[in-house]
């Protein structure tokens, strides 16, 4: 069973959100890392990159599959995690904590409420959602 850690919020997309103030850490779901299988790339955008909802950022790449990666909030790229880029295998490992990808400050802070709480993510995971 993959974790849905309780304080977080997750996109329809895969995506997961933690927010400390204006500043919001978006990285893949461990739902999401365990069915692409192991991660060998990673595209991320470089800082001051203007993100809308759900416009996608960047791309990951496994062995199974090429996916892209979906912006659940609108705001400002502040942070890549390019620290990754040679440990792909971190977003496997570890996707909560050493594992994101982006920090993102948010424009409008009112779109968390278009996000799932961990509950209703687990259900939509479970049900096969894509």
């Amino acid at each position: 069973m993959a974790k849905v850690p309780e304080d977080l919020k997750y996109s329809k997309t895969h995506e997961w959100v933690r927010v400390n103030g204006k500043i919001a850490t978006v990285g893949i779901t461990d739902h999401a890392q365990s069915e692409l299988g192991d991660i060998v790339y990673l595209d991320l955008p470089e800082a001051g990159r203007i993100l809308k909802i759900e416009d996608q950022f960047g791309e990951v790449e496994s062995v199974k599959a090429v996916s892209e990666l979906y912006s659940p909030l609108s705001g400002e790229v502040v942070e890549s995690n390019t620290g990754i880029a040679d440990k792909t295998e971190t977003v496997n490992e570890d996707p909560f904590e050493k594992g994101w990808l982006v920090k993102i400050r948010m424009s409008d802070s009112s779109e968390l409420d278009t996000l799932l709480g961990a509950a209703e993510y687990k259900s939509f995971a479970d049900e096969g959602g894509h």
